[in-house]
């Protein structure tokens, strides 16, 4: 097994620019395996089967039929990785944003966590740049999109700083679409958000169905502030997320809320990590899974509560429906606490449609197709009603709504 892994990295690096000690990380590391305990559950061996190639610009890419296309404000569009400045849109900024790519602001990044973050950091080509200034509330949603239209083994890694001051708020939407092939997509981002900053962030994937997500966000929180986390995945036929919080200022609250609806062979993988490190802050976990046919999920989430984080209050819950005796969940809510007088919950449920909840609403009139439905959609719901943002709420409602009618029929 060493060798066809090793052979895989040396393909990798050889296909795409590299900057030297990202790219000497990454071969030391390797793609990581199922003995790993982070990746237990979701073998990489499809991705390094890939025959690679930098994924390039193409100008024919459309914005036809993406989400968010009814809110206005500024938008900032990447295609295979490559900054379109003909589909992007970053006029009449208010005073203290800022908002563009990365390879224009040559921007240094460090090393993201793991293999992936490795190669990240050795290959990454452009990505978004959004920065609010202190004492500064930008209403209008900032939406990026992420276009592929790459053939199969086309590579893209991509790299994203967000920025948001003390006092200050923002909101971002992410929106990952692909045409249907094997490319695969590496991201790292990166969230700052200052003392007493308000952040919304919104990330819905919905890769093709055979291409390949490995994503890493870092979310770093300063005193009072809130950030929430929205990820909405759909796509993907390996899609892993990521997700390292760390509360290192009194009075944060963080949320950390998602969906996912796996069909077909698909995997989608949320691993994350929650490090309180200083009293009196919160928490809050919340993912819901709805999974078809052969379809498996991973669920890994794990709060840390650090000595001296006194005053901690932390839940987590993980819920998966399984519309298919085939589907398989994988789920692992952990806590490890070193601090005193705590509140820390966590738990996770996998089971069938419930047969007494049908026969509930059939009493009532439903017939039994629509009692399946309503069961559907008020699951998936009570995750797409956390989101904030009254139009990107409302769209992704209805559009996971007609996801969910599909898969049912």
């Amino acid at each position: 097994m060493v060798a066809p892994a090793n052979n895989a990295v040396d393909r990798l690096l050889a296909a795409l620019p590299t900057r030297a000690e990202g790219g000497a990380r990454f071969a030391e590391l390797g793609f990581p395996t199922t003995r790993d305990e982070d990746w237990r559950f979701t073998s990489v061996a499809p991705i390094a089967e890939l025959d690679f190639t930098a994924a390039e610009a193409d100008a024919s890419a459309s914005l036809k039929g993406c989400v968010f296309s009814e809110i206005e404000g500024p938008q900032l569009v990447f295609v295979n990785g490559h900054f379109s400045s003909e589909l992007s849109n970053v006029s009449e900024l208010p005073a203290g944003v800022e908002i563009g790519n990365i390879a224009a602001k040559a921007f240094e990044s460090a090393e993201g966590e793991g293999a992936f973050g490795a190669l990240n950091a050795a290959s990454y080509s452009d990505g978004a740049f959004v920065r609010v200034a202190d004492d500064v509330s930008f209403e209008t949603p900032i939406r990026v999109y992420y276009l592929s239209t790459g053939s199969d083994g086309a590579t893209a890694n991509i790299r994203n700083h967000f920025t948001i001051g003390a006092n200050s708020k923002a909101t971002i939407l992410e929106s990952w679409t692909g045409t249907d092939g094997a490319y695969f997509n590496n991201i790292i981002t990166e969230l700052a958000a200052g003392d007493n900053a308000q952040v919304e962030h919104v990330k819905f994937q919905d890769e093709s169905t055979a291409a390949f997500h490995v994503a890493g966000l870092r979310a770093e929180m300063g005193r009072d502030s809130r950030v929430a986390h929205h990820s909405i995945a759909l796509g993907g036929r390996i899609a892993r997320n990521n997700i390292r919080a760390r509360l290192d200022g009194t009075g944060i609250e963080a949320v950390l809320n998602g969906l996912y609806l796996p069909r077909g062979k698909q995997l989608i993988d949320h691993h994350m990590v929650v490090d309180h490190l200083q009293p009196h802050c919160d928490s809050h976990e919340y993912f819901n899974g709805i999974l078809d046919d052969h379809a498996r999920a991973v669920f890994h989430g794990r709060i840390h509560v650090h000595k001296g984080a006194d005053k901690t209050d932390a839940k987590q819950t993980n819920k998966n429906l399984l519309l298919s005796d085939n589907a398989t969940v994988n789920t692992k809510p952990q806590l490890e606490i070193y601090a005193d007088d705590v509140k820390c919950t966590h738990g996770a449920t996998i089971g069938q449609m419930n047969a007494e909840q049908i026969f509930y609403l059939r009493a009532r009139g439903l017939d039994e197709e629509s009692a399946r439905r309503m069961i559907m959609h008020a699951f998936a719901g009570e995750i797409i009603a956390r989101i904030g943002c009254t139009l990107a709420r409302e769209e992704l409602d209805k559009l996971v709504w007609d996801r969910l009618e599909s898969t049912e029929s």
